[in-house]
């Protein structure tokens, strides 16, 4: 009755997803290379808060459609009583690192935009790195476990 829901829950979902691991990649590979303290001075005020609210528009759309289509394909009921199946497993891995995500997500921006163009201390510069490589990785884990349900799906 709702298929068309489905269909655009998929491919915004599919979009999002693609535009949020482009954007961590991206994001990655600037930090990596800006070694020099002024680069990243003139860079990161102006690119990152337009990566941030970016960041957090395409994490609330990642989760609704998530949503959406966890009730449509019923994976909620498959979430919550496991069967040890390949599919159950990769969803309960993605579940755990979406919400791993969700938080390391929350907590850079937080860092992030109460700092931006200010010095920060050295734990806010800990915490805004290590969510930051969080994210980057846990990203690449997240996309594994994504593949392998859409290929029993």
């Amino acid at each position: 009755m709702f298929s068309w829901i489905t269909e655009w829950a998929f491919h915004l979902h599919l979009l999002m997803a693609i535009s949020w691991i482009g954007g961590s990649v991206f994001m990655f590979i600037l930090g990596v290379t800006l070694r020099d303290k002024k680069a990243q001075e003139s860079v990161y005020p102006y690119v990152g808060p337009i990566f941030g609210w970016f960041e957090v528009g395409s994490l609330v759309i990642l989760l609704t459609t998530g949503f959406i289509l966890g009730f449509r394909f019923n994976l909620f009921q498959l979430l919550l009583h496991p069967n040890g199946t390949q599919i159950s497993h990769a969803l309960m891995m993605k579940a755990i690192l979406v919400a791993i995500l969700t938080v390391a997500t929350v907590v850079h921006f937080i860092i992030a935009y109460k700092t931006n163009g200010k010095e920060r201390t050295r734990w806010q510069h800990f915490f805004s790195r290590s969510s930051s490589m969080l994210i980057f990785v846990l990203n690449l884990f997240v996309m594994h476990y994504a593949i392998v349900m859409r290929n029993i799906l």
